[in-house]
């Protein structure tokens, strides 16, 4: 195969200095958790480390900072939120949701559904080419005649 036997029976003898270089690498995946291999080795060029890519990445690999887990941005949020109060009767809490669809010719039609939260009932359905915010007023209007009469004689 015409290989030289230095080539063949080389083996690496430089001490390797990764241990702070790791922990450099650690310590700004902790602080910037949405930080990745790219963004942290631009940062480590920034604050003067003579590193490229290339050992980065695999000291990234080899440390599993690819692994961290990521929260997404919609729990961020969450976290500020209330908790829900807990609904005991019906007509305490009512979602809303807009659907779309189409139909064999491509004609687009869209269906506003409103739920009652306790129940699980389907309170109403209402389904148009286009839905307007003065159709959702209506409908809601509608309903809330409709669920008051009701109590009132029920």
């Amino acid at each position: 195969m015409r290989l030289s036997l230095t080539g063949w029976y080389y083996r690496h003898r430089r001490p390797t200095q990764d241990a702070p270089l790791v922990k450099r690498m650690r310590e700004i995946a902790d602080a910037r958790v949405r930080y990745g291999m790219r963004r942290i080795y631009v940062l480590l060029r920034r604050e003067g480390w003579t590193v490229n890519h290339k050992r980065v990445h695999r000291l990234y690999v080899q440390a599993g900072l690819n692994l961290r887990a990521k929260r997404p941005h919609r729990r961020k949020a969450a976290a500020m939120r209330l908790d829900r109060p807990l609904h005991t009767a019906p007509d305490q809490l009512w979602s809303m949701d807009f659907v779309s669809d189409a139909l064999f010719d491509g004609r687009r039609f869209r269906a506003l559904t409103l739920v009652d939260n306790f129940t699980r009932e389907c309170l109403a359905i209402e389904v148009a080419q286009n839905l307007r915010g003065e159709d959702l007023v209506a409908a809601l209007r509608r309903l809330g005649d409709r669920r008051a009469t009701a109590s009132h004689t029920g």
